[in-house]
């Protein structure tokens, strides 16, 4: 998963970067709303954390200019105004949800990854598709009620195909969901993990959970149902 936090207070910028890093995330980050709005049209982001009292341009300003361009992942908006007007006003510009200042680490965490899964359909935060059970909260795998051993980058490609599931995902977008935008990428390291998580989800080759389209990327085939 990847996110972009835009927070012109240097030290709340660290620790929010920092925290959503412990968790899981690639994090870009921006100071400003200039800078904001170059990142958020320029990348793919799984979840925006935006301030709405930043320099050069407001928060507000950046999040329509986001829904103008049809930049349509979650953003959660970080503010010190706390009336229902100052919330029903961010939520209109095209906010996901709001957090007032000063908040909890915790409940950030809680919010970006509720923002996340219900972004892609998901309401509970253990997704089960077929013999698969992933907590997005614990980090953790189960097979067939069996915890599963996976790398931070082997658990983020599995956590990302199967908030997508039975869609191909190009080796491109995954590539770019998984790193921040300075991170030197090499292009045949997303194929080690996809080789890595199907030899580890699916050692006797009986259920392949991981489908392979040729030159086109991958797409993860179990559901719900199965």
């Amino acid at each position: 998963m990847r996110a972009l936090i835009v927070e012109d207070e240097p030290t709340l910028q660290s620790q929010l970067c920092a925290a959503l890093e412990a968790d899981g995330y690639s994090v870009d980050r921006a100071g400003d709303g200039r800078e904001g709005l170059y990142f958020g049209l320029e990348y793919d982001y799984d979840i925006a954390v935006i301030d709405l009292g930043l320099p050069q341009m407001d928060g507000l300003t950046l999040i329509g200019r986001l829904r103008e361009a049809r930049r349509n992942y979650p953003v959660l908006v970080l503010t010190a105004r706390s009336s229902w007007q100052d919330k029903v006003e961010g939520l209109e510009s095209g906010a996901d949800d709001y957090v007032s200042k000063p908040f909890q680490m915790e409940e950030i965490l809680a919010r970006v990854r509720a923002l996340v899964r219900r972004a892609a359909g998901v309401a509970q935060p253990v997704i089960r598709l077929g013999r698969i059970a992933l907590d997005t909260r614990r980090k953790s795998v189960l097979v067939d009620g069996s915890p599963l051993e996976l790398t931070s980058y082997e658990y983020r490609v599995l956590e990302y195909l199967m908030l997508h599931p039975g869609q191909l995902v190009s080796k491109a977008v995954l590539t770019e969901h998984l790193y921040a935008q300075d991170f030197e990428r090499d292009s045949n390291t997303i194929e080690v993990f996809v080789g890595r998580l199907r030899r580890k989800l699916d050692p006797d080759g009986s259920y392949r959970p991981i489908d392979t389209v040729r030159g086109m990327g991958y797409r993860f085939t179990l559901t719900a149902e199965r």
